[in-house]
């Protein structure tokens, strides 16, 4: 179990300090959402601990939500994210396909750090939910239905979220250009 909460660490602090916007919370979401998991659920078996830390994680953020009646914002990924059809029952999208700009010099670093920030400022006008299938399906990597799992909906509600934020982030994407 260790190994497991040590594994997702990082990505669940940057979830929910993304979702958050504040590091003091996040830490107190990521924490109980890590005891909750240990307390409840470290019984079941291994390949369950994923879908069960992220529900949980997701449900202690939404919970954080109801309680401080904020905008939730949610940074992403690194350059860009698949381009789909809009009128696609299945989304498509693979974060390997995501470029590597580590070994870039100054001029790409900055302009990385730049769509970033575009990024970030698009995602966090992104409604809670669309947010939510955003981050789980294309930066998490989740299937449908661990998604679905996850926002506690249906694998059609996942779709539709994911499509509504994709497009807006177009659409936002696109007017900064």
């Amino acid at each position: 179990m260790e190994q497991f909460l040590a594994s997702v660490e990082k990505r669940a602090f940057s979830m929910a300090s993304m979702a958050v916007g504040n590091r003091d919370d996040a830490l107190d979401i990521v924490q109980d959402a890590m005891f909750a998991l240990v307390r409840r659920y470290s019984h079941k078996q291994r390949e369950q601990w994923r879908p069960l830390f992220f529900t949980i994680l997701n449900n202690r953020i939404t919970d954080w939500h109801r309680r401080h009646k904020t905008v939730s914002r949610w940074q992403l990924l690194k350059e860009k994210f698949a381009r789909g059809d809009g009128d696609s029952e299945e989304i498509d999208f693979d974060p390997g396909t995501l470029e590597d700009t580590s070994g870039s010099g100054p001029e790409q670093r900055a302009f990385s750090q730049h769509t970033l920030e575009v990024i970030e400022a698009a995602v966090g006008r992104l409604p809670p939910r669309q947010q939510q299938a955003f981050l789980l399906r294309c930066v998490e990597g989740f299937d449908n239905a661990e998604t679905a799992t996850a926002m506690c909906c249906s694998a059609g509600s996942v779709k539709t979220h994911l499509s509504r934020a994709l497009t807006a982030l177009r659409v936002q994407l696109e007017e900064v250009r």
